[in-house]
């Protein structure tokens, strides 16, 4: 069968596509969430169509996740190894309305409720705690998340794991191997040698080098080679853009260390940008800009560079860098996780904002109460009418998947 096999013999270059949307395809049938992450474009189609769509207030112009699913947040390193919670994924990041962020990661963790079985009460009491913990990190922007909110147990453990991680756990969860070699097979396909020798090119381009030994103690006395690289298949909505990894050996005169490198394409986000909102016209320019601005950890360990005629953007994955799995909530972390991860992205948002724009912003949110609910109703309104196409298209996405197969 071609989902079993294919993958045990090389692929020419343009012959990925096909095979990489079949694996998005059943990616995104194997749950409602699995489906809502994958689905950034029709989630904003979606939008636009609800008839709530034009209570949405403006917020003020600022970047945003522009994918502010539950799967974006996660641990992240910075230079020196200090971890904390911010937004990992960028690929969806404009100068947009923060208001598009607060609803898609209320219709991602209503969906994970959904899926964890908790009942519709719950998740009007998660929106509550979501607007609580994203006010709280305006009014108390110098807190840090661990300190300012009550860490749910899916956090505070993939926390625990991430600080005491080294390189060793990184290329044993990675590349299933400590050797500093790409085994090649189900997830790492073979390059040709266009590909080889343009991925070589890029690790050694100043910004990409330069990026990569500013993270190291030693760099002084580094050079910097290409020792092995692969076609990465990974992610969901994604699976078709080009993906590489790259191990790069930092050679000292007494030892050689190792670093792996995600390379990704960027495209065109599908996330509406603020009207008169000025970025960066090349989308991986775009996508360093947002990290800069959204993931300080994350945008430090950032470069952009061209390959192969597309534009890509690279980044040097830390052994802390790890995704939160929360699959399963019980009523009590569903309520944690709602607060604890809207005050990240509120943090996100309002270290952006100046004082006389933060106060403003939060007011808006409040206007927005019902007297039922303690949450703005367009927000409400709107997780409800999306939780609703979504499942509706997530039960079709299957019938189709499952014609396919």
């Amino acid at each position: 069968m071609l989902l079993v096999s294919v993958w045990m013999k090389p692929f020419a270059p343009a012959d990925r596509i096909p095979y990489l949307h079949t694996r998005r395809d059943l990616k995104m049938a194997r749950s409602a969430h699995a489906f809502v992450r994958g689905n950034t474009a029709r989630f904003y189609e979606w939008l636009a169509d609800a008839s709530v769509a034009r209570f949405v207030p403006e917020g003020p112009p600022i970047w945003i996740c522009g994918d502010c699913h539950l799967g974006n947040l996660g641990p992240l390193a910075d230079s020196d190894g200090n971890v904390a919670i911010q937004i990992r994924d960028l690929d969806q990041a404009v100068i947009g309305n923060p208001a598009h962020d607060l609803i898609r990661l209320g219709l991602s963790l209503a969906t994970a409720a959904r899926g964890s079985d908790l009942p519709g009460v719950v998740t009007a009491r998660m929106m509550e705690e979501m607007v609580a913990g994203y006010a709280h990190a305006f009014t108390e922007p110098n807190e840090d998340e661990d300190q300012a909110q009550d860490e749910p147990e899916a956090v505070h453990t993939v926390r625990r794991r991430a600080l005491n991680r080294k390189w060793r756990h990184l290329a044993k969860e990675r590349l299933e191997a400590v050797q500093p070699v790409i085994p090649l097979g189900k997830r790492f396909w073979p390059l040709d040698g266009a590909e080889y020798s343009a991925l070589r090119d890029v690790v050694t381009h100043p910004p990409v080098s330069n990026m990569i030994l500013s993270l190291d103690h030693r760099s002084k006395d580094r050079t910097l080679v290409m020792a092995d690289a692969a076609y990465w298949m990974k992610g969901c909505s994604s699976l078709g853009l080009l993906r590489f990894a790259a191990i790069v050996a930092l050679n000292g005169k007494k030892r050689a260390d190792y670093a792996l490198v995600d390379l990704k394409e960027a495209v065109a986000p599908v996330a509406p940008v603020a009207s008169g909102a000025h970025m960066p016209d090349d989308p991986a320019e775009r996508v360093l800009a947002a990290a800069r601005a959204l993931s300080p950890h994350l945008g430090e360990r950032m470069a952009t560079a061209t390959l192969l005629g597309h534009s890509i953007f690279v980044r040097e994955l830390m052994p802390q860098d790890l995704k939160i799995e929360a699959e399963q909530f019980s009523r009590a972390e569903a309520l944690k996780a709602a607060r604890y991860l809207a005050f990240v992205v509120g943090k996100a948002h309002g270290r952006q904002m100046d004082i006389s724009t933060r106060r403003a912003w939060l007011a808006s949110l409040r206007n927005g109460r019902s007297s039922e609910l303690d949450a703005p109703s367009w927000l409400w309104q709107a997780i409800v009418s999306l939780a609703a196409r979504h499942e509706a298209g997530y039960l079709d996405h299957c019938r189709m998947v499952a014609l396919a197969n």
